[in-house]
């Protein structure tokens, strides 16, 4: 029997319905995935189970003594207790016969590695929602339901969070942008699309594929039924003769026609974000040497150099408060360094996308927040309707007049990208600019980011917008060092193992800019055989990790352990191998890259 089970459950707040005669089964141990476009109804779905909300119509029908703890994308500001209060109040709010004694609180604290003598309000948001998480599990719940769990949170908080989950040994039912999140964790997808539930027990790419499919044959399905409702609305409209001899079976079909049509609901329409690009600025764009900033001991920045150059896309990984915003800063000329120089190039336009979202004003109209009291604004030289500009943006026309006090977070950034790209730009500054924003969202900002001519600085947590959007990372490695490495989020992961193995075995470590350092000294033409080998690096790194992912795969099994202690040591070595033979790979696509480049502009 299913934990619990939605049957015909319709219910909505105004028209269209949120959720409309939807079915759906959770079954125990799963961990399914909740995805759909902002303000679709997930978070009112994830209440409806959670028992919050009761549905307008339909059943939901729970196994005896269900239990469920949900924990809501916003973190309450009224919580003013320690660790260790709010988890004994969860405590005792249990039946007597399920206490245990204290050592239950002990146990959920030293998983969660939580401090109980900590004052909720001092810690950060990926600890606060690890104290959200304890206090839900007090009641060994049989349903997690999470909304936006990473949302604002770091890197490594989102890891641990990953890890914990895929521990966990009860069910999940959460809701995600993140899509290396949704990738490692989920065993079925469930899609809330204009008010019906559709289940998919697949990953996350079969998961694309297939929907496009259901998505065409529906497009396809609907042009047909149009068609013929317009031939029959054509004969409906011909003369008295036709009117005299004409079937009333067919006018009652037509009729039902008129009324199905007049009921479809259309797909959310795809916001259409272009971006304007000012003339190309110099090759430098900018350069640092040496620069040192801090308010204390050890400085958040500490001789740091990088050379920025035309068309790089710079991701900058670190925790919360490494210095991030810091360094953004710093690159900008807004603060200027204590030790060293920042040096910027010829024709720099800079357009900055704030993550505390200050470049609007709250007390003006979306269109006031774009268009400045003007109906019409100029983009790539064109005049273009404020309305219609952020009809791009997916604001409707009775929307764009809504103070921004009434915008959700999604929309709030979707105004700011709107706001952003009115100016023309050939440096583009993005600071966590993938915060509450669907996923459709994000990969249409991907793809604009890719096609982007100008160069991008893009502070993100979000692993797999880094791994498709950034051509080499900034690292925050603690105690003010920062490093640079070529490629995306995994790049980094892939290029730390082999500095560990070079730590170990008394190397120094391997940076992207000691890289380049050692190419700059020996400018020389590419030899046949090294262009024959950097035509097939793509395809060997390819193999790699395909087989990589499959070793994944096998070794996140159950039954992996029930294998031989020989099979399980030769997997595992296999796996490190593949770590060691990838980031060499890499390097060395690199390496001839640069050559390569270096040849051309000779």
């Amino acid at each position: 029997m299913a934990l619990i089970s939605l049957q015909d459950v319709t219910i909505g707040f105004g028209h269209p319905l949120l959720i409309e005669h939807a079915n759906l089964q959770i079954e125990r141990d799963e961990k399914v995935c909740l995805l759909g476009r902002n303000g679709s109804g997930k978070s009112t779905l994830l209440k409806l189970i959670n028992g919050d909300i009761m549905p307008d119509s339909g059943d939901i029908v729970r196994q005896k003594g269900l239990r469920t703890a949900y924990l809501p994308q916003e973190i309450p500001n009224e919580i003013k207790s320690t660790v260790s209060d709010i988890l004994s109040d969860a405590f005792k709010k249990l039946p007597a016969y399920e206490r245990k004694g204290n050592h239950q609180i002990d146990k959920i604290i030293s998983q969660m590695q939580l401090d109980p003598f900590t004052e909720f309000n001092t810690l950060s948001s990926g600890l606060k929602r690890r104290v959200l998480l304890a206090r839900g599990l007090i009641c060994d719940p049989d349903i997690l339901l999470l909304d936006e769990p990473t949302n604002h949170l770091d890197i490594d908080s989102i890891t641990w969070l990953e890890e914990f989950l895929m521990r966990y040994s009860g069910t999940l039912l959460f809701v995600t942008h993140d899509r290396s999140f949704l990738k490692k964790l989920s065993t079925r997808i469930v899609e809330l699309d204009r008010g019906n539930l559709s289940s998919w027990a697949c990953n996350y790419e079969t998961f694309l594929t297939r929907k496009q499919a259901v998505l065409d044959a529906e497009e396809k399905q609907n042009a047909l039924f149009d068609k013929k409702l317009a031939q029959e609305e054509k004969w409906i409209r011909q003369g008295i003769k036709a009117r005299r001899t004409r079937n009333e079976g067919r006018v009652r079909e037509l009729e039902k026609m008129r009324k199905i049509r007049g009921e479809r609901r259309q797909r959310a329409g795809s916001a259409l974000i272009q971006t304007q690009e000012s003339e190309r600025s110099g090759a430098i764009v900018i350069k640092v040497e040496g620069a040192t900033y801090g308010y204390d001991t050890p400085p958040i920045i500490n001789n740091f150099s990088t050379t920025i150059m035309r068309g790089d896309k710079v991701g900058i990984i670190g925790p919360n408060g490494s210095g991030k915003t810091t360094l953004l800063r710093l690159l900008l000329g807004q603060l200027t360094p204590q030790k060293g120089t920042v040096h910027h190039g010829t024709q720099l336009q800079i357009a900055y996308f704030d993550q505390l979202r200050a470049q609007l004003d709250e007390n003006k109209s979306v269109l006031d927040n774009v268009g400045e009291g003007n109906d019409v604004i100029t983009f790539n030289g064109k005049p273009r309707h404020v309305i219609g500009y952020l009809q791009n943006f997916l604001f409707s026309p009775d929307r764009v007049r809504d103070s921004v006090k009434t915008l959700s977070g999604g929309e709030r950034n979707r105004l700011l990208l709107a706001q952003l790209f009115t100016r023309p730009s050939n440096v583009l500054v993005m600071d966590e600019p993938t915060n509450d924003l669907d996923v459709e969202t994000l990969e249409l900002l991907e793809e604009l980011l890719l096609d982007y001519q100008g160069t991008l600085l893009l502070v993100s947590h979000d692993r797999a917008f880094l791994n498709n959007v950034a051509t080499s990372t900034l690292v925050f490695e603690g105690e003010g060092r920062i490093n640079e490495y070529v490629g995306g989020y995994d790049d980094w992961l892939r290029q730390r193992i082999v500095n560990i193995q070079n730590d170990f075995h008394g190397k120094p470590p391997v940076s992207k800019a000691e890289t380049d350092n050692k190419q700059s000294k020996r400018l020389r033409k590419l030899s046949y055989k090294e262009k024959r080998e950097l035509e097939s690096l793509p395809h060997q790194i390819e193999l790699l990790e395909t087989e990589q992912q499959q070793l994944f795969q096998i070794m996140s099994d159950r039954m992996f352990y029930q294998k031989g202690k020989d099979e399980i040591e030769r997997l595992k070595g296999r796996a490190s191998a593949i770590e060691y033979e990838l980031a060499e790979a890499f390097q060395r696509w690199e390496s001839l890259e640069k050559l390569r480049g270096e040849e051309a502009t000779s």
